[in-house]
């Protein structure tokens, strides 16, 4: 891990307002993510399961947490297995976790080796009644691929027919949902690496860079930062790649008279910052570009204060919408007339921004939770309207993550320049200073 290490409390705290959602004489488990083969002997770079980091704190493959707050012995209350290193794994891979360290960074004090799983197992569900499996319930997930907390269930569930099965997925999704105070360090960790990498790169463009040597100096300020990487795809769209949402190529060259729709954000600690911004190639935006930007930035300003405790998602997005629509009469884009005679459910916005406007984030970029819950104090939204214009080659997205709060909304992305003159001015300095340097 690059990231420096965390506070085991956090994880303790965890595991105890997980336990307190569990019904009497229950067990749960929860499994490290499979190495993913990816060609040859190569795997792809390991990513623990989101939960089990959680409410563990180990970032290490093939580590089990047991959690049976009703067992028969104190010891058997809370249990992790970690993987048994050797000689041979110490050469080839480097250090593993010891009992003692797994300890430290967990707070659990029962640790075993995960060889002892076939021993321990089965003699623990003698004495439970039911079992709480994990499997993924974020409902953007479909893969033909059966992972390991699957495998897992139906394992068990062959296994010990006569148990009840549980899901872990509700528990979960409340508790990751609304963000510890140790957690909103960790997000603003990540978010301040981001920032750095932005600031970078307003002093980095100019007419004839490439998208993917943008992309470079992102990850260059990333990594020196101790973040483990990117937290999703990063995208650099210049120009009329700016229409297409997911554009990940990255590998155009950014024209003068263009601006460039900025998408990423750093991973730290497993926690992940959610940024956009859209700059202009030359320093200095068009006329018309500086009227879709501002645009597109009083909705993101009007939506970020609607980010408050019992708004729901749907109503939240419903406000946007009608906020987003007079914005698109105002830019010339849409026609009042029409818009009034519109279908309700097929509101003509939607032409020009068809995404919503916010999104969980946490331990996922698109963090779990329940979109039809009221929001709740402690819950972390991205904010990111966007306005698209095909016909214009120009793309508009601006996007920071906003921390919700009992009093206003917390912006936890406020240091990173997001007004007009402010992004033009960095941008201007860097190219005085790039001349200065010529000369």
């Amino acid at each position: 891990m690059k990231y420096l290490p965390i506070d085991s409390q956090l994880f303790i705290e965890n595991r105890e307002r997980y336990k307190a959602q569990m019904k009497p004489g229950s067990i749960a488990f929860f499994n490290a993510n499979d190495e993913m083969p990816r060609s040859a002997d190569q795997n792809f770079v390991f990513h623990q399961h989101p939960d089990l980091f959680y409410l563990s704190g180990i970032d290490q493959e093939q580590t089990m947490l047991v959690l049976f707050p009703d067992a028969p012995l104190p010891k058997y209350k809370e249990i992790l297995f970690v993987r048994k290193t050797n000689e041979h794994i110490a050469i080839w891979e480097g250090h593993k976790y010891t009992k003692e360290e797994a300890r430290a960074a967990s707070g659990i004090q029962s640790i075993f080796w995960t060889e002892d799983i076939g021993s321990i197992i089965p003699m623990l569900m003698n004495h439970c009644k039911s079992v709480y499996v994990n499997l993924n319930e974020n409902d953007r997930f479909s893969s033909e691929v059966p992972y390991k907390e699957l495998r897992f269930s139906n394992e068990m569930k062959n296994r010990y027919p006569g148990h009840e099965f549980l899901r872990s997925g509700p528990i979960m999704a409340d508790l990751r949902a609304v963000k510890s105070d140790f957690e909103i360090k960790l997000m603003q960790r990540a978010i301040d690496i981001t920032e750095k990498a932005f600031r970078r790169v307003l002093r980095f463009v100019k007419p004839g860079v490439m998208e993917y040597e943008i992309e470079a100096e992102i990850t260059h300020e990333f990594i020196r930062k101790r973040a483990t990487g990117h937290a999703y795809t990063p995208i650099i769209a210049s120009g009329k790649n700016a229409n297409v949402l997911h554009y990940i190529d990255n590998n155009n060259e950014c024209k003068d008279g263009d601006v460039i729709l900025l998408d990423f954000g750093a991973e730290y600690a497993n926690y992940a910052a959610d940024l956009s911004r859209s700059i202009p190639v030359n320093g200095l935006y068009t006329e018309r570009q500086r009227d879709v930007y501002n645009a597109c930035l009083r909705v993101m300003k009007q939506a970020k204060a609607m980010l408050v405790p019992g708004n729901t998602i749907e109503s939240y997005h419903f406000e946007v919408g009608k906020i987003m629509e007079g914005e698109l009469i105002g830019l010339g884009l849409l026609n009042k007339d029409e818009v009034k005679k519109q279908n309700p459910d097929m509101p003509l916005y939607k032409k020009y921004f068809m995404h919503g406007t916010s999104h969980f984030l946490g331990l996922d970029v698109h963090d779990i939770g329940n979109r039809y819950q009221p929001m709740k104090a402690g819950m972390v939204f991205t904010c990111e309207p966007g306005i698209y214009i095909p016909e214009e080659g120009l793309g508009i997205r601006i996007e920071n993550d906003i921390l919700i709060t009992s009093k206003e909304p917390v912006d936890l992305m406020a240091a990173i320049p997001v007004e007009v003159e402010d992004i033009e001015e960095a941008m201007r300095e860097a190219a005085e200073m790039r001349m200065a340097h010529h000369h």
